[in-house]
């Protein structure tokens, strides 16, 4: 395998035997999901499905259309007022059977979702995990959204507020987490009583085709539909579609820009998750051994394919060279290979050969630019898309790799050592989803927080996050809030009725 960038040292740990994640009747049928069943569409051929891991053909997919986009969104329609019209208890109450039905299947879907991604068995599984629980989540928050109280605010009438479903929302989903980022658009969406034709990504369209198989009895047809296909045809006419009220996706900014500019010709609502570029400023009070510690998963969480990866450390220079020694020792314990190699295993390989050229050729770009790998710096030998966990220092202000998003296994570590500095270098990003602060300074810690210029700042701490709390972003990363009772504003809408009562 040729590639812009030279092999590094490092091994992939790989199976030992030739048993597979998942046997062939397991696999979905690889058609869209239109009404309530698997159907096939007009005919426009078929798009293979590569296991990044081997490098070798899972299945076919279908690839869609415009039309087919037009079906499902006519059956979506169609189902939109009998689903809306249903009380919170009753979706709440289907939420929970869908949360359920995946406990009951968790094993089924993790596996897929290694497979089909590559990613460790430990990271599919949390995905799992996260996913039942933001179903059981937003099953409750449904059940009690506040407003402002009915009440008497002009002489004579009575004010009341009403939440209301949007109707039917288009979801475009990525390949880095297609399960969870699927069902962090699906669970909001269905809870404010909306209906849903959802584009997976078309690397990645398996769990989402699995997930539409194992609960095809617990929703009513055309409340979910899947079409499969490339964002150029099937996430375009889904965002320029004049009966999709809304559309909601998570991907890449270009991806952002565009479904933007299509929505806005039939000024629809947009629900936008795009890029992060996760600053990690640590200060001279800092425990290092902490952040250190943090970032090996932080930074490297899904093999770095993580939007709110702490990838981008901005350390005070007198304790930058300690700092970086610690990392490095962190992580060099990362374990490397493919799903089937044991639970332990941490990292996986790049999504496809595509972006796995595109992170090699980011770490040359910052080599020329005159940083250093402490550790790893170039792809692993053998078959699949592996990249070396990487520590890039002595990295220059303003150089590429600090700037634009590599979405690999990569950290880089530069310094400051005015604490002004520190700040401004943190917000030059176009990107603006999260960021952390190391200090165990309090004062100083609430201060740089509230100045930093990100969606969600960890104190402490990188990548943890609650069902509870909502996670999106600033600037290029977007507009609008997954996870939370924020989500459920999104997707629904106020109306105000005001009643004349003098008599």
């Amino acid at each position: 395998m040729t590639s812009p960038a030279s092999t590094t040292s490092g091994t992939v740990r790989r199976a030992t035997d030739s048993s597979a994640l998942l046997a062939a009747d397991q696999l979905p049928p690889g058609q869209h999901f239109i009404a309530g069943q698997f159907r096939t569409g007009t005919d426009n051929g078929s798009a293979a499905v590569v296991d990044p891991a081997t490098e070798n053909t899972i299945c076919e997919v279908l690839q869609g259309t415009t039309a087919d986009v037009d079906v499902a969104v006519s059956a979506a329609v169609e189902a939109r007022r009998e689903w809306g019209s249903t009380t919170p208890k009753h979706r709440a109450e289907v939420l929970l059977a869908i949360a359920d039905r995946m406990a009951e299947h968790a094993d089924l879907l993790a596996r897929l979702e290694a497979l089909n991604t590559g990613k460790s068995m430990m990271v599919a599984e949390d995905d799992v995990a996260s996913s039942i629980d933001s179903f059981r989540f937003m099953a409750g928050a449904i059940r009690a959204i506040t407003s402002l109280a009915a009440g008497e605010y002009a002489e004579d009438h009575l004010s009341v507020i009403l939440r209301e479903p949007l109707g039917v929302v288009g979801v475009v989903v990525p390949w880095n987490y297609p399960l969870l980022m699927g069902v962090w658009k699906i669970a909001p969406i269905l809870a404010a009583g909306n209906t849903i034709v959802l584009k997976p990504s078309e690397q990645t369209p398996l769990t989402t085709l699995k997930f539409a198989e194992l609960t095809a009895d617990l929703l009513p047809a055309g409340v979910f539909n899947v079409v499969t296909g490339r964002g150029s045809v099937v996430g375009q006419r889904l965002a320029e579609h004049p009966q999709v009220d809304m559309i909601a996706l998570t991907g890449s900014v270009g991806s952002g820009q565009a479904v933007a500019k299509a929505a806005a010709e039939t000024l629809k609502r947009v629900h936008l998750e795009l890029g992060g570029k996760a600053p990690v400023v640590i200060f001279d009070d800092a425990d290092l051994a902490a952040a250190a510690e943090s970032l090996r998963t932080a930074g490297y969480w899904n093999s770095g394919q993580e939007c709110g990866a702490g990838c981008r450390v901005i350390i005070h220079k007198s304790i930058a060279e300690r700092f970086a020694q610690l990392l490095v020792e962190q992580v060099s314990t990362l374990v490397v290979g493919e799903p089937r190699a044991g639970a332990d295993v941490e990292i996986g390989p790049m999504i496809s050969k595509d972006h796995y050229e595109r992170v090699l050729a980011h770490l040359e770009r910052a080599k020329e630019a005159g940083a250093k790998a402490a550790i790893g710096g170039g792809a692993l030998e053998g078959p699949g898309y592996f990249v070396a966990p990487t520590v890039l220092v002595d990295v220059p202000e303003g150089a590429a790799c600090t700037l634009e998003e590599i979405f690999g296994p990569v950290v880089t570590v530069e310094t400051f050592t005015e604490e002004e500095d520190a700040v401004r270098r943190a917000n030059e990003v176009p990107f603006g989803l999260s960021a952390s602060v190391w200090t165990l300074n309090a004062q100083r810690s609430h201060d740089i927080a509230s100045r930093l210029d990100a969606g969600t700042v960890w104190v402490n701490s990188h990548l943890v996050l609650a069902t509870e709390m909502p996670w999106g972003g600033f600037k290029g990363s977007g507009y609008g809030r997954d996870l939370s009772a924020y989500a459920l504003d999104d997707y629904s809408r106020t109306k105000h009725v005001m009643h004349h009562t003098g008599r």
